[in-house]
């Protein structure tokens, strides 16, 4: 596969992979593009409430980015410099899912299948619409441009030093009760605030955090699905420093503590008992002894968090929050009934008040684009998840096995925490997802390269090797997409 322009802007060519490649090389570069890693840190970096005032809500520098990479990976396709079926995984399937059940539901909406349209619906419908593209030019491009655990490492690193700013802010604002993105919004000339963020919000005797998200929910849901990457970068990141590289993970963990977030426990928990038993056994160990460490850690740290997160679990239908959930199921079911197979049209449920939210994607899901939106958000959101897990059950490298856990873990954490608010609503949670989908399609395909040189490996009762000696040539496997794999000596 040829790549656009002056070589890798996205995507590495199919050039002959050896096996080593599937093992971290630390004196190995990344082919991994800086545009790719730029759009993956910019998604905490830039505040999503500050858009270009004629674009409107698309006008984020993230959005824009990944409408970038779908764009140049577009204009490669047509112009004939790689085949765009080259990188198959099921990432692939669940956005494409998602796509074509967004463009059923478009489609009706305009041509008044579903109801008289009116600008303000025609609008939301072209955000959600936008929102998928640059989503799929996400996936589409990551998923080819990691082809190496150095390149998962690259991409992984930039998405950590992302989720480092943010939680630097987040500490920031719980501690000092300042928000310093106002600060990077008063520089970025050009750009207008649309509103929408929330950096402060009180819950208990405690002031919940935002970080540079839009909303503590949306904060603490994204540190979960970061923190099995950060444990795993921790490990094999060979790069640096080590403390550091903790340091890291140690603030994801605060940042999720800070926004006293129900969504951010279970996120916790689903991250941890779907990564932990894909880590070596010595991390293990740590991560047993580790845990409760932690736990009482934040606790002596953070006055207060028991008290508030115990009153929360504890109040049950009593609490606002879960009460207006619940308050909102006959409206569901109404809505369902009237539209049951395409909805209402993408991203038209538009409440009058702050009651009448769907704190559950799959709901509103359910209502904008019906049945058939469901099954593609289902798909979307779950079908990452199972591969990562199922490459992980698969791989024997462990660098390449704790990947794919940690992917997994990710995955889950999404699609969880999904049933706990309207995720894809949050433009942080939107755009970091398709990178975790992405990183899922790459490590399926290295765990699958990995399959198919594992035949070739001698027997292990066979104590001589014909590789071993200078006068054999090195066999050659044909693997995925005609590309062929050498086994190094």
């Amino acid at each position: 596969m040829k790549t656009l322009g002056a070589k890798t802007l996205i995507m590495r060519p199919h050039t002959e992979i050896h096996a080593v490649d599937l093992e971290i090389q630390p004196a190995k570069g990344t082919t991994v593009s800086l545009l790719v890693r730029f759009a993956a840190f910019s998604i905490f970096f830039f505040p999503a409430n500050m858009v270009l005032k004629p674009l409107g809500a698309i006008g984020t520098v993230p959005l824009m980015l990944a409408l970038l990479l779908l764009g140049l990976w577009l204009c490669s396709v047509l112009f004939g410099l790689h085949h765009p079926l080259a990188a198959r995984h099921p990432g692939r399937l669940g956005i494409g899912l998602l796509w074509l059940g967004t463009c059923a539901s478009y489609v009706a909406m305009f041509s008044g299948l579903t109801g008289n349209t009116s600008i303000a619906s025609q609008a939301s419908a072209d955000r959600w619409l936008v929102l998928i593209l640059a989503s799929a030019g996400i996936v589409l491009s990551v998923g080819e441009a990691v082809r190496t655990l150095n390149d998962a490492m690259a991409l992984v690193r930039a998405l950590l030093a992302g989720a480092l700013f943010c939680c630097l802010v987040a500490t920031v604002q719980f501690v000092l009760r300042i928000n310093p993105m106002l600060w990077i919004q008063e520089i970025m000339v050009g750009f207008t605030d649309n509103g929408g963020e929330t950096a402060f919000q009180v819950r208990g005797l405690l002031t919940r955090v935002a970080g540079s998200t839009f909303h503590s929910i949306e904060l603490a849901v994204v540190c979960s699905m970061l923190l099995p990457l950060s444990i795993w970068r921790g490990i094999y990141d060979t790069t640096g420093r080590k403390w550091i590289h903790w340091a890291g993970t140690a603030l994801l963990v605060f940042a999720i503590a800070s926004t006293v977030s129900r969504s951010g426990v279970l996120g916790l928990v689903v991250c941890m008992v779907v990564f932990t038993p894909f880590l070596p056994k010595a991390a293990r160990r740590w991560a047993l002894v580790m845990a409760p460490t932690a736990l009482a850690a934040l606790f002596l740290t953070v006055p207060g968090l028991i008290g508030t997160l115990t009153s929360q679990f504890a109040a049950g239908s009593s609490d606002l929050s879960v009460s207006t959930r619940t308050n909102n199921y006959p409206r569901v079911a109404r809505l369902f009934g009237e539209l049951p197979f395409l909805g209402l049209g993408p991203g038209n449920y538009r409440p009058t008040d702050a009651l009448q939210i769907l704190d559950n994607q799959y709901l509103n899901s359910l209502v904008t684009l019906g049945l058939v939106g469901l099954l593609g958000i289902i798909a979307y959101l779950t079908l990452p998840a199972i591969s990562a897990l199922l490459a992980a059950r698969a791989s024997r490298i462990p660098a390449l096995r704790a990947l794919a856990g940690a992917l997994a873990a990710s995955g889950a954490v999404a699609a969880a925490c999904s049933l706990t608010f309207d995720s894809m609503s949050f433009p942080v949670f939107a755009l970091l997802y398709p990178f975790i989908v992405g990183l899922s399609g790459g490590t399926w395909i290295m765990v699958h390269r990995e399959l198919e040189l594992r035949p070739a490996e001698e027997p292990v009762h066979n104590t001589s090797s014909p590789y071993q000696s200078g006068n054999n040539p090195k066999p050659t496997i044909h693997g995925m997409e005609g590309t062929q794999w050498t086994r190094s000596q």
